[in-house]
């Protein structure tokens, strides 16, 4: 599962990473290196949120965190990385024009859909197989437990 505080550091991380590299004019390839960088971090922390809105069982059970501390917590981070984004949105306009936040937002759909098909699904794929296989070898076990306790009754009339 994917921790939504990494998310935000990395993410935080590489928004100071694009500031130093736009404040030094350094060429658009990096910039954008740093870009998908952030904008990796911060489909992930979406992710981890999502995932949040659904825990497992066992999740639910031994959460240390009360509801309305993790929702906070949510609520603060979505705000920073609001206003990453907006900062993110003026240096670039700043630095190289509208027609570089144009690319941007066409790398963020990008990044968005590859990640979605590739490794967002594949984990889903992999939690659901874990929790069927889970539930039904639980099945058979109380199936099993079910017999032997027939037999004992049947045996001993």
């Amino acid at each position: 599962m994917i921790d939504p505080m990494s998310a935000i550091m990395t993410a935080t991380a590489a928004f100071n990473g694009i500031k130093k590299v736009v404040e030094a004019g350094q060429n658009v390839e990096q910039t954008f290196q740093q870009i998908g960088k952030w904008y990796g971090a911060v489909s992930d922390f979406n992710e981890a949120k999502r995932q949040m809105e659904n825990p497992p069982l066992f999740k639910k059970l031994v959460n240390s965190m009360s509801v309305e501390e993790e929702a906070i917590n949510v609520y603060i981070q979505e705000k920073k990385l609001k206003e990453q984004e907006a900062q993110l949105r003026e240096l670039l306009l700043y630095a190289y024009g509208p027609a570089a936040y144009t690319e941007l937002t066409q790398l963020r759909r990008k990044i968005r859909e590859d990640r979605e098909q590739t490794v967002y699904a594949q984990e889903r794929r992999r939690k659901a197989f874990l929790w069927n296989t889970l539930g039904w070898v639980s099945v058979g076990i109380l199936g099993y437990c079910i017999y032997l306790i027939g037999m004992l009754i049947f045996s001993v009339v």
